[in-house]
């Protein structure tokens, strides 16, 4: 039986818990399924991860980005990446002001608490790596001067797995700074009836008003806190190595994953475990973030891939393989 960690850690638990279900609440109101989803998004959140969203077109990739934004008072921004799509139209550009003689920083439009990254992979590499610097450290380097993100700060990108012409493969480095990747589906038949019925009188969308902020930048500075202090015993950490390790020394995989994804299952755990109603890590909690967390950072062998096996069955395999801490 695992021990309680005092009065204040259950308290926070249940704070983050309330918090979550008023997101989901208001999401709900135009949303219909994807609730995984949606709840995964929050985890990233309150982890201070950055997600990748996947699916083919008209899932409501950008939609549930919007409404997750919309439920909380930040700012947001969203840019549509697309082939010719420059650097500095992300990051900005230093512009020289007449008056004064002198450049000033026009920021770009990453400057705010989230953005939403429309097509990530219809821009080239060069574009792509503007963001390798902001998705890790928070900040922007331009003509030798940093520029500091005002927090929280959060990366929703969406992209095509389908559709190849006109884009670019996201390098691994880049990958790797999502905390997840998450694959969207088509929704099933009964919540395809409900979208007709939900939208049938609404062509323009126009119930998206009724979505209202419920959570403030500090509300969600503060989740992410509480999220911190989640309790996860030492055998679960090693759990975590093992599991992990053995993506370096499996036969069925090329690449295996960094320790940046063992540090994202130990902070996505906790957001899990806290959102379930615990202030302590199970190894469940560790098992339900491995295959969001390491399906974009873990490449298959050419042979298994001409097989036709995918990423999940490996990942599932190794949960099966690595001894559960009792």
């Amino acid at each position: 039986m695992e021990e309680n960690y005092g009065a204040a850690a259950n308290d926070g638990v249940a704070e983050i818990q309330e918090t979550v279900n008023k997101v989901k609440n208001e999401v709900q109101k135009i949303i219909i399924g994807q609730d995984e989803i949606i709840e995964l998004m929050m985890v990233a959140i309150f982890a201070g991860g950055h997600v990748l969203l996947e699916g083919v077109p008209g899932v409501a990739k950008t939609l549930a980005s919007k409404l997750i934004a919309k439920t909380l008072s930040v700012d947001f921004s969203r840019i549509q990446f697309t082939p010719d799509l420059m650097p500095a139209d992300v990051t900005g550009t230093s512009v020289y002001n007449m008056k004064n003689a002198e450049f000033t920083f026009n920021k770009g439009p990453v400057f705010s608490n989230m953005v939403l990254i429309d097509e990530i992979n219809r821009a080239p590499a060069k574009t792509q790596a503007s963001l390798f610097e902001v998705m890790e450290e928070k900040q922007v380097s331009v003509d030798g001067t940093t520029y500091k993100m005002s927090l929280p700060f959060m990366v929703i990108a969406t992209q095509n797995p389908i559709e190849q012409e006109g884009t670019y493969k996201l390098p691994e480095a880049q990958l790797d700074r999502f905390i997840f990747r998450l694959r969207l589906n088509y929704p099933s038949l009964n919540e395809e009836e409900r979208i007709l019925r939900r939208f049938r009188d609404d062509f323009n969308k126009r119930q998206t008003e009724n979505v209202r902020a419920v959570l403030t930048g500090r509300d969600v500075q503060r989740c992410q806190e509480l999220v911190e202090k989640i309790h996860i015993k030492d055998e679960l950490l090693d759990y975590i190595a093992a599991l992990v390790n053995n993506t370096r020394n499996n036969g069925d995989l090329f690449l295996g994953a960094s320790p940046r994804a063992s540090l994202a299952i130990m902070r996505t755990a906790k957001a899990v475990a806290a959102i379930r109603g615990r202030n302590f890590v199970t190894p469940d909690d560790i098992q339900y973030v491995a295959f969001p967390v390491l399906n974009h950072r873990i490449i298959l062998t050419p042979e298994r891939e001409m097989e036709g096996m995918d990423v999940q069955d490996v990942v599932k395999d190794i949960i099966a393989k690595v001894e559960v801490p009792r």
